[in-house]
């Protein structure tokens, strides 16, 4: 969330950063109910303050044998003018958080600038993209033919954009969660097991509501939500708290399946497992000092290419343009891996430095030891979603003979062996 003094003080550069992210916004109605908020405010302190004194003239009267009925009287309606203006200030309160609560954050003046992903910008490479001396095959064919995937099975079960994995496919994404969840644990990520279910608090403290709710599973009968990214709880472990500034910096890698509607996605990715409504990903959040958070972003970024690098898999990084970003995203990174069976570039992680944008939505703040307290900012990033990593090592790893080489940091999970199908 948007700070309001930012917003009152820096009109011309908010609306600038709103415009970048094509969010088009007269702040003047914002502008003009915080004036209004403060005028209220201003009031009710002015007669509290009266209320006060005349409540201590009332005492000396009383105490004096004078008669106060005039006092009592007059403070009888300003108690009640008082209460008319926290009731007014309480209704301003409510409509100006949610108008705010809909402005994205804004970005970073590192991002970018353009409309959409065609302003994108390739910061590296790493790796060489294969070549092959056969015709190569998408991944629904490889996993289908080797019996690691089976669609028909999901379709009967669930319908259309679910995935079944059997026998050493299940076994491949198990391989990986441990491969990956080994590799940040040991480099200083603590691992949590957190809710799949949250309340819509708790998605609103990440920014997934309201702009997002049309995307999102959503249970009517106990206002729940199916976390579409472990972000959501792992973030909100520190919801409503002040964390001192000496626990600073946190890490975080959590497991979770992840769920999501997908509205807007109709006819796009349907083969296969690249756009379904459940996948697992393992996920990184930080939570960080603001002095520090856009190093954070570079080395959480690192930290997800390792997991590709372990995998000799070859990838590109690119820092995505203003009107690409998130709506909570000050700016971000997308990791994206080679498919050659499907013949493109596929997103494979997003690390996005939010910087206080979350923790103000979450009443998430930081007391150092001077006594200041200020809102910390969080990181996170996929490290990595197993519904495109899976689809990348089926594609890049796969044989003439049919077999797909299994990847060497993956072996010691299947007993030693080197391929799929062999």
């Amino acid at each position: 969330m948007l700070d309001i003094k930012l917003i009152r003080e820096a009109t011309e550069r908010v609306s600038a950063g709103l415009a970048a992210k094509n969010t088009n916004i007269d702040l003047s109605v914002i502008i003009s109910a915080d004036a209004e908020r403060r005028q209220l405010l201003g009031e009710v302190e002015r007669l509290k303050a009266e209320r006060n004194r005349v409540s201590g003239e009332i005492a000396r009267k009383k105490k004096a044998k004078e008669d106060a009925t005039a006092d009592i009287e007059a403070m009888r309606a300003v108690g009640e003018r008082i209460a008319s203006l926290d009731e007014q200030v309480r209704s301003v309160d409510t409509t100006l958080h949610a108008d705010i609560a809909r402005l994205p954050n804004l970005p970073h003046e590192s991002a970018p600038v353009g409309a959409d992903a065609t302003a994108n910008v390739e910061v590296r490479t790493w790796g060489e993209i294969p070549t092959y001396d056969f015709d190569v095959k998408p991944h629904w064919e490889i996993g289908t033919e080797l019996g690691l995937l089976d669609l028909e099975a999901a379709a009967r079960v669930s319908g259309s954009g679910f995935y079944v994995l059997t026998g050493d496919g299940a076994r491949l994404e198990r391989a990986l969660v441990h491969y990956m969840l080994d590799m940040h644990t040991a480099d200083g990520f603590t691992e949590v097991k957190v809710p799949y279910i949250v309340t819509t608090d708790t998605m609103f403290g990440t920014g997934q509501l309201p702009k997002l709710a049309d995307d999102m599973y959503h249970t009517d009968a106990d206002d729940m939500w199916l976390i579409p990214t472990a972000e959501v709880p792992v973030t909100n472990l520190h919801r409503d708290m002040i964390i001192p500034a000496d626990q600073l910096p946190i890490y975080y890698v959590a497991h979770t399946p992840c769920f999501r509607r997908e509205a807007g996605a109709a006819g796009a990715d349907t083969r296969g497992m690249i756009r379904v409504h459940q996948f697992d990903k393992v996920e990184l959040v930080k939570i960080v000092s603001p002095d520090t958070s856009y190093d954070e972003h570079e080395s959480l970024t690192a930290q997800a290419e390792k997991v590709l690098q372990g995998l000799n898999l070859p990838y590109r990084v690119l820092n995505l343009a203003t009107g690409d970003l998130s709506f909570a995203a000050a700016k971000c990174y997308d990791l994206e891996l080679w498919a050659p069976g499907v013949g493109r570039w596929l997103e494979i992680s997003s690390v996005s430095n939010f910087e206080d944008f979350q923790a103000r939505r979450m009443k998430c703040r930081t007391r150092d030891t001077d006594k200041r307290v200020y809102h910390p900012h969080t990181l996170n990033g996929s490290g990595l979603a197993l519904a495109r990593l899976i689809p990348a090592i089926l594609e890049v790893y796969q044989n003439a003979d049919g077999t797909v080489t299994i990847p060497e940091v993956l072996r010691p999970w299947f007993g030693g062996r080197t391929r799929l199908g062999a």
